[in-house]
This record gives C-alpha cells, sequence and structure tokens, in this order.
C-alpha cells in the first residue's frame, strides 16, 4: 500500500478480525496474535485480556506508524482462503466486506495464482450498486422451464454476481456468457420456432444462438446486437484473447455486459407464452 489506511478503515478492520458480527470467523483473544502471526508478522505481544477489538485496532495503527508491510499482511490474510477451512460463508461475507472498505481507499483484494493481492483502483462509494441501465425484470423460472437447469443458471447468476461484488471481472463475464448459452440453448429446444435451425442444435453457438432467437422474435434487435459484446467478452476464458487485445474485463466491462444478458432475458420472458414479439 503506498498510502496508510484511514484510522477509522483500520478500526473496521479490527472489527474483521475479531469477528464480531457474524457471519465473520470469531477469534478468541488468545486466537487474534495467532492469526496474525499467520498473516507474516514478527514480535507478536501476547493478547492482555482487555477488549478483543481495542487490543486489535491499537496494534494496527501501532504497525502503521512503524512503517512496513503489517498491515498489508493481515489484510491479505484476511482474504486468504487458508484461513477458511470449511467456512465458506465467513470467506464470502469477509471478502465482501473487506473490499467495501478498500474501496473507499482506491484499492480491492484480488487473486494472482490463488492467492490474495491489493489491487489499485478508483474509489467507487456505492459497493452494493449493480449495472444500472437495464435491471433484470424476471426470475429465471420465468425463461427457463427445467427446473434443474433453472437451478444451474441461477447459480451462474449468483456466481457473477459475487465476481462483480469482489471484482473477479473475468470469471463473472464468463459466468454471464455461460448462463446466457444455456438459457438460449434451452429456449431454441423447448420452442416451437417459425424458422428453422440452421444447424444441428448440438454444434450452435452462442452466436449462433442469439441469431435463431431474433429469428424467431424472442428477442428484440437491441439485444441481439448488443450480444457481441458479451460474446466477445465470453471468450476471454481464453487467454489468447487477452494478449491479442491487450486488454482484460474491469468493473466498466461489466457494467456494459450485465444490462445486455438482463435485456435479453427479459425479452425471452416477455415471448415465453406465445413464442413471438411485436414491435421489431
Amino acid at each position: 500500500m503506498a498510502e496508510p489506511l484511514d484510522s477509522s478503515t483500520l478500526a473496521e478492520i479490527a472489527h474483521l478480525i475479531c469477528g464480531d458480527d457474524g457471519p465473520l470467523v470469531y477469534r478468541r483473544g488468545w486466537e487474534i496474535p495467532e492469526f496474525l502471526r499467520r498473516a507474516g508478522w514478527n514480535n507478536v505481544p501476547d493478547y492482555d485480556g482487555l477488549s478483543r477489538h481495542s487490543w486489535t485496532s491499537e496494534l494496527l495503527h501501532e504497525r502503521q506508524r512503524q512503517g512496513g508491510k503489517d498491515v498489508e499482511r493481515a489484510v491479505l490474510r484476511l482474504a486468504d482462503r487458508r484461513e477458511y477451512h470449511g467456512q465458506e460463508t465467513e470467506f464470502k461475507t469477509t471478502l465482501q466486506q473487506l473490499n467495501a472498505l478498500l474501496t473507499l481507499e482506491g484499492l480491492r483484494v484480488g487473486y494472482e495464482v490463488g492467492r490474495p493481492v491489493l489491487v489499485e483502483e478508483e474509489p467507487v462509494f456505492d459497493t452494493g450498486a449493480r449495472p444500472p441501465r437495464v435491471e433484470l425484470q424476471v426470475a429465471v423460472a420465468d425463461v427457463v422451464s427445467d427446473p434443474e437447469l433453472a437451478k444451474a443458471v441461477q447459480l451462474r447468476l449468483d456466481e457473477a454476481r459475487i465476481g462483480y461484488d469482489q471484482g473477479a471481472y473475468i470469471s463473472a463475464v464468463i459466468m454471464l456468457g455461460s448462463l446466457l448459452e444455456g438459457v438460449l440453448l434451452h429456449v431454441a429446444e423447448a420452442r416451437p420456432s417459425i424458422r428453422p435451425r440452421p444447424k444441428p442444435l448440438r454444434n450452435m453457438g452462442l452466436e449462433d444462438l442469439v441469431e435463431f432467437a431474433h429469428a424467431n422474435e424472442w428477442i428484440e434487435h437491441d439485444a441481439k446486437m448488443a450480444s457481441n459484446l458479451v460474446r466477445h467478452y465470453r471468450n476471454s476464458v481464453h487467454p489468447g484473447l487477452e494478449k491479442r487485445t491487450k486488454h482484460s474485463p474491469n468493473r466498466d466491462t461489466l457494467d456494459m455486459c450485465w444490462p445486455v444478458v438482463n435485456a435479453i432475458l427479459n425479452d425471452l420472458a416477455a415471448t415465453a407464452s406465445d413464442g413471438v414479439t411485436s414491435g421489431h
């Protein structure tokens, strides 16, 4: 971290370390020094029996005044999956709250080879915001009639939201592309069509499925055109694309792609009863 963290941020990080407000990992007094040692701190004093939060906060402030990287080490340990064996809910909650704090400092937690790192980014003050332009107005079940498939699609939607919140933008955009292809494949198979399929269903990719949905008037022209953006970034699953374009998906990418997915799902739900739509 190039700049020291604000005093209020340090106090909130101390709350996350203590874990008083669930669902977080609650650490007893003697466990807090152990946590800091796992984070890579040296010469950690024993817990003195006073308020756990006050003791932890004062220690964070002291280490920041001394310089060095101990505060950063504590932050990164909070975001380290190795700290949360069998505690996935606690891990996700901690990471979400930690990134909400760090955003105010122009930072977030990213991951390289599975290990947390601090990444600089522009401060965002509404960290819970979703892409605002086109809201999803339907439930997945309104579009997908197969309950098991609907569950799988909802899982991808949830994981995309987690990726957006936590800065895992490549993962999030891949999830959006995956759920969009899965939904369009289901619709192409389940609905009666007024246009023939251009090729066997098993050989149709996302571009083919979008074209087929539009030809059958299940989605509107704007959604069809905008879907090219999602398709392009869904291919970020291939590292070669990032190398060729010299661009990696970021928050702005998700803010553009997410409304496209919402628009297509809204269109598909609106045409679910009769298989056609008007106004094209």
